[in-house]
């Protein structure tokens, strides 16, 4: 059996404008932005070229709704009545273009900033490559007036110690650099002062020997890797005598011209080496009595220890009897004493704390054991440089010292057939 035909849906009804309406609003919105040539107010360009196009696109929207304007106000006044046009409401399309007007004015400034010209490109087109250049000149100072006094080679000209108390104040480099002139002669000056001065102590130590003045002189140019003070010149000139010049393991003379009441002129060992101040010591615990003889000699101890004063050993014509004998003996050891403290104090600077190893704290000489530099040294008078005869009395002290450098000497680096005094009955 043939199924009947369901029977048609109900006819639809009539599309009518209001069911239209109401089926539109009933579908989703669409939520995608529409795309618009106009950009965001807060929108900032990348480059000036997008600058410019929204400057363009802003004032052409400008005059057209300026033409707008212009047209309303047109048919406004081609009406006879004048409250209608006082009262004619401001459309919102207006206001918003005026916000934009001010926009345009923000925009503008900015493309008139990035299209300025900056310092450097100013100062690029202002460079003239066929002007001369600009140098500056710097004088360099001329040399100190010599007051008519030559210079000689036994002394030293007033100029060479005037140059030593401006590098002390003006100690940089600089400052060396454009006085290199007096530098220069101030340097022959003393080089031959030192040169002359070599060939009188060679005379009193024949064991010096005569060596070119850069293995004597010590150089102003100071290392400051490991220090803390940074000044790179030192403001004093130095040179030391010895065996092998101002370097080597042998005890030397040493003159240090620095004015200012700085000036000393000494001898002896500073910083030997670990061997060396264990052969000292040895030479100390086993030879007292040579130690003795050397410190208290009447010239070195007049020259170097002249507080303590008297000298030891016994006067002729003196000390005859038990009674005597024995005053003047107890009078030599304190003298003996107090001259050996004097030494020991004027090294005390780099000396031990505490007793060194493998001696006794009780030890008779101890201060001198704990020593690890021997050095003697004297202060003199700038003007004992510059004056005649200077030289003979730099002379006497190196005379007074060379007793104490050759026994140094024998006791570090001893020569073949040195005696000792090991046999000597100490008392």
């Amino acid at each position: 059996m043939v199924g009947r035909k369901r029977k048609a849906a109900a006819v639809a009804k009539e599309e009518t404008p209001e069911t239209l309406v109401i089926a539109s609003s009933s579908r989703r919105k669409s939520q995608r932005v529409s795309s618009s040539a106009t950009k965001s107010r807060y929108f900032e360009p990348d480059s000036d070229s997008e600058e410019e196009v929204q400057t363009a696109s802003k004032k052409a929207k400008k005059s057209n709704s300026a033409g707008r304007k212009a047209k309303k106000a047109k048919r406004v006044e081609d009406s006879d009545e004048e409250d209608n046009y006082q009262d004619e409401p401001v459309d919102d399309v207006d206001e918003d273009d005026e916000d934009q007007d001010e926009d345009d004015d923000v925009v503008v400034k900015k493309a008139a900033k990035s299209n300025g010209r900056t310092k450097n490109e100013d100062s690029e087109e202002e460079f003239d490559e066929d002007a001369p250049p600009k140098v500056t000149f710097i004088p360099i100072p001329k040399l100190r007036d010599t007051d008519g006094i030559e210079y000689t080679d036994e002394k030293l000209h007033q100029n060479t110690l005037a140059f030593l108390k401006d590098l002390k104040a003006n100690n940089k480099r600089p400052w060396l650099k454009s006085h290199d002139g007096e530098y220069r002669r101030s340097l022959k000056d003393w080089e031959s002062f030192v040169t002359t001065l070599t060939d009188k102590i060679i005379s009193v130590d024949e064991t010096i020997p005569e060596l070119p003045f850069k293995d004597i002189n010590f150089r102003i140019y100071r290392d400051i890797r490991f220090s803390n003070d940074p000044t790179p010149y030192k403001p004093h000139y130095a040179a030391a005598w010895s065996r092998t010049g101002r370097k080597g393991p042998y005890a030397c003379y040493y003159v240090h011209l620095e004015p200012g009441g700085k000036s000393f002129i000494g001898g002896g060992l500073w910083h030997p080496d670990g061997e060396a101040v264990q052969r000292l010591r040895a030479s100390i615990d086993e030879r007292p009595r040579r130690w003795r003889r050397v410190l208290t000699e009447p010239a070195f101890q007049r020259t170097f220890f002249p507080e303590v004063g008297g000298e030891s050993g016994t006067p002729k014509g003196k000390g005859r009897g038990k009674k005597g004998g024995g005053k003047v003996m107890a009078e030599s050891k304190d003298h003996e004493a107090a001259v050996l403290e004097a030494f020991a104090k004027g090294n005390a600077e780099n000396a031990l704390k505490t007793k060194p190893k493998g001696y006794i704290a009780e030890h008779r000489d101890i201060a001198l054991l704990k020593l690890r530099n021997f050095t003697v040294g004297k202060k003199i008078p700038d003007s004992l440089f510059t004056k005649d005869g200077g030289q003979e009395e730099l002379l006497d002290v190196v005379r007074a010292m060379v007793g104490f450098v050759s026994h140094l000497n024998r006791v570090v680096r001893p020569d073949p057939g040195d005696d000792d005094d090991e046999s000597e009955e100490e008392q």
